[in-house]
């Protein structure tokens, strides 16, 4: 009997724990899902702390042939921050992601990166942080940048996170961009 008892228990509790994982409030899920690229950034400075563990996020991404292309330039300073992108605020942190090459046709270096990126968007997220992904400053920085951001030789940016603290009541609905809807983007057969 007690064991009839264990077995059904088991079954629930591993029932209990599948449809978990299969919510859309899964403790894994829900950074991904709940996600938005902040536009509304407040004062006040990144932490140390919080900073280690984001580029800790960029450094265990997923890697073709492991190769792990890329180098993170992590730009604290606010005056160049500020020259790098007119829109920071005061707090807010930089983090260039580079590789090996132009930054245009070094393909398999380029996706590693963009794993790189994500990691770092949503571990900034994930510790209640804002965060954004920029591409359009990218031929700037290659070109007027590198040496002051001291890129490792033969370096390119590929992209660019801003991370800072936001504003109170900011939100996905207020803060960001539209997202378009599974039925536009997604084709099931």
């Amino acid at each position: 009997m007690n064991k009839t008892i264990l077995c059904f228990a088991l079954i629930f509790t591993m029932g209990a724990v599948l449809l978990t994982a299969q919510s859309a409030d899964s403790p894994g899920l829900k950074p991904i899902i709940q996600n938005y690229a902040a536009r509304d950034y407040a004062s006040g400075a990144v932490t140390k702390a919080e900073l280690d563990l984001i580029v800790q996020a960029g450094i265990r991404a997923p890697s073709a042939r492991n190769q792990q292309p890329w180098h993170f330039t992590v730009v604290q300073d606010q005056a160049l921050a500020k020259r790098v992108l007119s829109q920071t605020t005061d707090g807010n942190v930089l983090i260039i992601v580079s590789a090996e090459g132009d930054g245009k046709t070094n393909g398999a270096a380029i996706l590693d990166c963009g794993f790189a990126v994500q990691s770092i968007y949503l571990a900034a997220q994930a510790l209640g942080l804002g965060s954004r992904i920029y591409t359009g400053p990218i031929e700037a920085i290659n070109k007027n940048f590198k040496t002051e951001l001291s890129f490792p030789k033969n370096h390119s940016a590929v992209a660019l996170i801003r991370i800072g603290r936001l504003k109170p009541g900011a939100d996905a609905v207020s803060s960001a961009s539209a997202r378009s809807s599974v039925s536009q983007k997604v084709t099931y057969k």
